[in-house]
């Protein structure tokens, strides 16, 4: 290791070793020196070494794993966008980024001409009353209590929150595997420990979330519905189970994350309602529009009293502007019929090729929401493969742990006419081909 960092403090060395990050000159995964090489090669105490490394986990800079050593995260926090949501190369028919079908969000412009053209100035109440009145009525339809909602910029923003309130740098933050590579970023990124949780077509594993809550977490997410990647489901059955896990676990903050809301295709099944520390982050991105940045939140009174008391302290409120545009787009009387058509859609999309993959001999499985999980054997040929037929996948990377190599395929907007020449594609790239079988 040739390069220099520079610092006579654990501050300064820390901000020296993050700029060669963010200037490209230290590339994600790679290692740095050891604590006491670095502690001489700079005349510096290992104290003063290991301080500095410290800093930058927290800021989700690197990772560390003791004697094996420290190095660069794969994703460091920074300004760039990553790769999994750049969009797709220009030629390709874009089944990588997870976007909704524009076609079926709701038209913005009836919506916009209803919202209140008066200023809203400092002293307002920070939430809509309307907004909160039907969010509650939302969640309690879904049997989620809703005694107390509030309102944050987007589902990320609410679980970040969430987390803030409740953790510490360095804590540790069950998390079903595979994941939502932003979700896995943010814990990553916010200094946090991500503990994988085994999943399967109904959910997070009773067993594997044992396992997890006996390593000491102090936060769990799950996914009742439309799980990014793998589409699966949590069972009434499997719900019960979890609950069973869950109980006398009153410190651990148990965060539902419903990504898909009432397109998701899939009733919703709680865990949370006999909890002492919970929340449900219900985004509005895959319904409404992401471009909206909102989401509700449903929690116990003193986990969302937390949440509202920093809010208050920075970014103050939601804009009313866009409570009032997503009130006016979710509570339409036309809404509900849209929403459902959407449903149905999105559903017939993906069974047609999960049915279309049976027919090609590909196993994959997913029962709801946009996505469908292909395990591979190796993810980078696939995704080539696949491009080359001008379709864009995700390699599942990013969204994995410690689960086996996959490709993501998002279903929202494939024709339902193209559904069997994607899977005779996938079939194709997925097999090993006769020359390297031979």
């Amino acid at each position: 290791m040739n390069r220099k960092f520079a610092g006579r403090t654990a501050r300064d060395l820390a901000r020296s070793i993050e700029e060669a990050v963010h200037a490209g000159t230290l590339q994600p995964g790679a290692p740095l020196p050891p604590i006491r090489q670095l502690a001489v090669s700079s005349r510096l105490s290992p104290v003063t070494v290991a301080a500095a490394y410290r800093r930058l986990h927290s800021r989700g800079i690197v990772v560390g794993q003791g004697r094996r050593g420290t190095w660069v995260r794969p994703n460091p926090a920074s300004p760039g966008l990553p790769a999994d949501q750049r969009a797709a190369a220009e030629g390709l028919i874009d089944l990588a980024t997870g976007n909704p079908d524009p076609d079926l969000l709701p038209p913005l412009a009836p919506a916009l001409a209803s919202v209140s053209a008066g200023p809203h100035l400092y002293g307002e109440p920070p939430l809509n009353g309307r907004v909160v009145t039907f969010a509650a009525g939302e969640f309690a339809a879904d049997g989620v209590p809703a005694d107390y909602v509030t309102v944050v910029s987007g589902a990320l923003d609410g679980v970040e929150r969430l987390f803030r309130e409740h953790l510490r740098p360095g804590d540790r933050v069950a998390v079903e595997d595979p994941s939502v590579p932003a979700l896995l970023d943010l814990i990553g990124g916010s200094g946090f420990h991500a503990v994988p949780v085994q999943i399967d077509g109904d959910g997070p594993r009773p067993d594997s979330l044992s396992a997890a809550i006996a390593r000491g977490v102090r936060s769990i997410v799950i996914t009742p519905r439309a799980q990014n990647p793998t589409g699966a489901v949590i069972s009434k059955a499997r719900a019960t189970e979890l609950a069973r896990v869950l109980k006398g676990h009153g410190d651990v903050l148990v965060i539902e994350n419903d990504p898909g809301g009432p397109v998701a295709g899939a009733p919703y099944e709680t865990v949370s309602h006999t909890l002492t520390r919970w929340a449900v982050v219900r985004s509005v991105s895959k319904f409404l529009g992401p471009d909206l940045r909102l989401a509700v939140v449903a929690g116990d009174e003193l986990t969302l009293a937390r949440v509202q008391g920093r809010q208050s302290l920075g970014v103050r409120w939601v804009s009313h502007v866009l409570q009032e545009l997503a009130l006016a787009l979710w509570s339409d009387p036309s809404s509900g019929r849209r929403l459902a058509q959407a449903a149905d859609v999105y559903s017939a999309r993906r069974r047609a090729l999960l049915d279309a993959l049976v027919r090609a001999g590909v196993g994959a499985d997913s029962r709801s929401g946009f996505n469908v999980w292909i395990p591979v054997r190796e993810e980078t040929s696939a995704v080539q493969q696949l491009a080359a037929c001008g379709w864009a996948v995700a390699a599942g990377e990013r969204f994995r742990i410690r689960s086996g190599p996959a490709i993501r395929v998002t279903t929202a907007s494939l024709p339902i006419n193209r559904a069997a020449q994607l899977a005779a594609d996938i079939a194709a790239a997925v097999r090993p081909s006769a020359t390297a079988s031979a």
